[in-house]
């Protein structure tokens, strides 16, 4: 498959086969893709926590359920969770000089290697931001003064692939001038 024929098929899936376990040795592949993510003047501003023990991936499924949202995520039989870590010193001053804080555009980009890596093994993904950041942290054992920026949701859709929905490439493209 080549790269758009990928981006076209990814979806956010938010339905899996929790009976399925996903096989090591793709769970290696991704995470080998989100190790070699580019980051502002090589920082890698992350640590990947993995949680592939069934029992902590439904508890830490439930903590990313709340209102009504992401019910799903305890199906989910892989959560990697981002957890942002320290820039090196070139980063933290150019944040500074130029008003834009790079980890959060870094681990961004760590994500979406995430994502891709996934599709392109035949799994589903689904990032989520809205999760009991304290439950989780405690059941994973993640120092409470980290942040825990994302959950991604990783496992076997059980859901056939949907058409995707874009505004028109004239609405968010613009060349030479805004």
């Amino acid at each position: 498959m080549d790269f758009l024929e990928l981006v076209k098929a990814r979806q956010s899936d938010r339905a899996y086969d929790k009976n399925r376990p996903v096989e090591r040795e793709k769970l290696e592949r991704i995470l080998e893709a989100a190790r070699l993510a580019p980051s502002a003047c090589n920082a890698q501003p992350w640590k990947f926590v993995v949680v592939t023990d069934p029992e902590l991936a439904v508890k830490v499924g439930k903590a990313s359920a709340g209102l009504g949202m992401n019910k799903f995520a305890k199906d989910a039989p892989v959560h990697i969770l981002i957890v942002e870590e320290s820039m090196n010193i070139t980063s933290l001053l150019g944040s500074k000089i130029k008003d834009k804080y790079f980890p959060l555009v870094d681990i961004g980009i760590a994500a979406s290697h995430i994502c891709l890596a996934a599709e392109a093994e035949g799994l589903g993904s689904c990032i989520l931001g809205w999760f009991d950041e304290k439950g989780i942290k405690e059941l994973v054992g993640i120092p409470q003064k980290k942040r825990l920026l994302l959950d991604i949701t990783i496992g076997y859709s059980l859901k056939p692939k949907k058409q995707k929905v874009r505004k028109a490439k004239e609405k968010v493209v613009a060349y030479n001038k805004y």
